[in-house]
């Protein structure tokens, strides 16, 4: 039977509910326009995995404390914010079926609430003395500047080896994930080492979380259906297609690089390059790869005291290699 999101939540509901409250009052302002803006935010939250792994972190360690909605808070803020940027820099203009504010609002907006939410992060954590969280989520933020500016670095040449890919997700996408788990641990009084090993156990989840993703490109498994091969135009150097190139002939590997470069646009061409990763396995590599960071962020965790806390993160593990979107 598959695993249930609102099942995992179940141990933290209660606090999930206020945090909301907690995290609109975090937003308010005095101007009009950024307060139509932020309950716009608000109202097209997802799913708040990230004050999930926070508050089932702190409760796992016995105590879910104002510190604890004070990390959620300043993780939401900080890492909109980066949304709101990085949808400006791409030019998109919609994100998870909603449009983008620079779509509604345009660019120079969005670009001021992006700033007003970080200063917002900044202050919440400053008024509430935690420095130690602000510490922990501003070291993530610096890092997925650095990941992305990698990515873009690396991207020209359409030639990354898997040792910088993992770099680069482990900055882009596993390293919120650690510091939701770093700080859910800190706001519950855990001392520096059990804080790291919280850390530690984010990033993996953060790492599998993002290698599905990949996955999800191909269409890999029965269930997930055709492969879109978005990252492909979009010229995306992601796990599958590295491994195939990485174990290809000199000939192959050039022509598959300049279909990407030059031919992305055209569907027969994408599919030439699907079915090249296919054929070379680079999709059985990946997935073998992700369960293998599944693996080390449970066992991770189940060096932690077990609890219903506890239980809920490793079905969230689960939850999170085993989606269907």
């Amino acid at each position: 039977m598959p695993i249930k999101l609102k099942d995992i939540k179940a141990p933290v509901e209660k606090e999930m509910l206020l945090f909301e409250k907690h995290f609109r009052n975090s937003m308010k302002s005095s101007v009009p326009l950024l307060d139509k803006i932020t309950h716009y935010i608000v109202k097209r939250k997802g799913k708040q995995m990230r004050p999930l792994f926070v508050f089932l972190t702190a409760k796992m360690f016995g105590k879910i404390s104002d510190a604890s909605y004070t990390a959620a808070s300043l993780i939401e803020l900080l890492h909109t914010a980066t949304l709101v940027h990085d949808d400006v820099v791409d030019e998109a203009y919609k994100r998870r079926g909603f449009f983008s504010l620079n779509a509604l609002w345009k660019n120079k907006i969005a670009v001021l609430v992006g700033d007003f939410l970080l200063a917002k992060g900044l202050l919440l954590s400053v008024e509430n003395n935690e420095f130690e969280l602000l510490r922990l989520v501003a070291n993530s933020v610096k890092l997925m500047s650095e990941g992305e500016l990698l990515q873009i670095e690396k991207a020209r040449k359409l030639d990354i080896e898997e040792a910088v890919y993992f770099d680069i997700i482990t900055k882009k996408t596993a390293t919120l994930i650690a510091s939701c788990c770093a700080t859910g641990a800190a706001s519950a009084g855990q001392p520096a080492d059990v804080v790291e090993k919280a850390r530690l156990f984010g990033e993996a989840v953060g790492i599998a979380f993002q290698i599905k993703d990949d996955l999800f490109d191909y269409g890999f498994g029965d269930d997930i259906g055709k492969p879109t091969g978005i990252d492909i135009k979009e010229k995306k150097m992601t796990l599958p297609l590295i491994h195939a190139l990485s174990n290809s002939s000199k000939k192959e590997k050039s022509r598959i690089i300049n279909i990407i470069k030059n031919r992305s646009e055209e569907p027969k061409m994408v599919k030439e390059v699907i079915d090249f990763v296919v054929q070379s396995k680079g999709l059985e590599y990946t997935n073998k790869k992700m369960y293998e960071y599944r693996d080390r962020a449970l066992e991770i965790l189940r060096s932690f005291e077990k609890n219903e806390a506890r239980q809920s993160l490793e079905d969230l593990v689960i939850f999170t290699t085993e989606r269907k979107k």
